[in-house]
C-alpha cells in the first residue's frame, strides 16, 4: 500500500447516458490483473495496479475486483443514476488491496453504485465481500495446458459450492487471453444462472491465461 493515494476526481456521466431503472440482479466482474498489465506496466494512471510487473511478469494481483453492476430486467442497465461526489481518500484506501485504483473505484460508484444505494461505503462493502467469498482456480496450472472457455468456467465453478459454470461468462479478447470473469447474481446477491442475453466468449473457444514472460 502507498504511503500516499491521489484524491479522487469527480466523474460524471456522459450526455445522454444516464438511465434510472429497476434492479433485477447484479453482476460481478473481476479482472485477469496480468492481461490488463501486460501493455500498461509503464503507464502512469497504472503504476499502483500494474507497477511491479518486470520483464513481462504478472505484477502483484491476479482477479481483482472490477466493479459490481447492477441489471436491468432485460438487456438494458441501469447507469449513472445521481451525481457522485468524490470519495474520502480514506474510503478508497480501505478498498485498493481489491480494486488498485483510484480512478476505478471511483468510475464504478458513480456508473454503477449509485444505481444501488446513496451508501458508497455499503456499496463498495457488498463488493468487497462477495470478492474475498469466491475461490478461485489454480490459474497457474490451467495457464500451462490447452483449454476452452467452457472447461476453464467449469474449473472455476468447482472451485464454489452452489455455482455451476451456467452462472459465469467469460470474456476472452480478440488475441484469445482471457480478460474478464462475471459471476451472474440475483436480487439477493446469490449465485444464478446467467440470463441469455448477457453471454461472453463461447464455450468452445480456445483460450489461454496469462501469468507472465515464465
Amino acid at each position: 500500500m502507498p504511503d500516499r493515494i491521489e484524491a479522487p476526481r469527480q466523474i460524471s456521466a456522459p450526455a445522454g447516458e444516464r438511465r434510472v431503472l429497476p434492479i433485477d440482479g447484479y453482476t460481478l466482474a473481476l479482472s485477469w490483473s496480468p492481461e490488463f498489465c501486460r501493455t500498461r506496466r509503464r503507464e502512469p494512471n497504472h503504476r499502483l495496479q500494474c507497477g511491479g510487473v518486470r520483464n513481462g511478469g504478472a505484477g502483484r494481483f491476479g482477479f481483482i475486483l472490477h466493479g459490481l453492476w447492477p441489471e436491468g430486467r432485460g438487456r438494458q442497465w441501469p447507469q449513472w443514476c445521481r451525481p457522485a461526489r468524490p470519495l474520502p481518500r480514506s474510503l478508497v484506501r480501505r478498498h485498493l488491496c481489491v480494486t488498485p485504483s483510484v480512478n476505478l473505484i471511483q468510475r464504478e460508484w458513480a456508473r454503477h453504485g449509485t444505481c444501488a444505494t446513496r451508501d458508497p461505503g455499503r456499496y463498495l462493502r457488498a463488493g468487497a465481500i462477495m470478492y474475498r467469498a469466491l475461490r478461485y482456480p489454480d490459474m497457474n496450472a490451467l495457464s500451462r495446458r490447452p483449454l476452452t472457455v467452457g472447461q476453464f468456467s467449469s474449473a472455476f465453478a468447482a472451485r464454489n459450492r452452489g455455482v455451476d459454470p451456467s452462472m459465469f461468462t467469460v470474456e476472452v479478447n480478440e488475441r484469445g487471453w482471457l480478460e474478464e470473469v462475471r459471476l451472474c447474481l440475483g436480487r439477493n446477491f446469490r449465485p444464478r444462472r446467467c440470463p441469455a442475453h448477457m453471454r461472453g466468449s463461447h464455450n468452445r473457444t480456445r483460450m489461454q491465461i496469462w501469468r507472465g514472460g515464465s
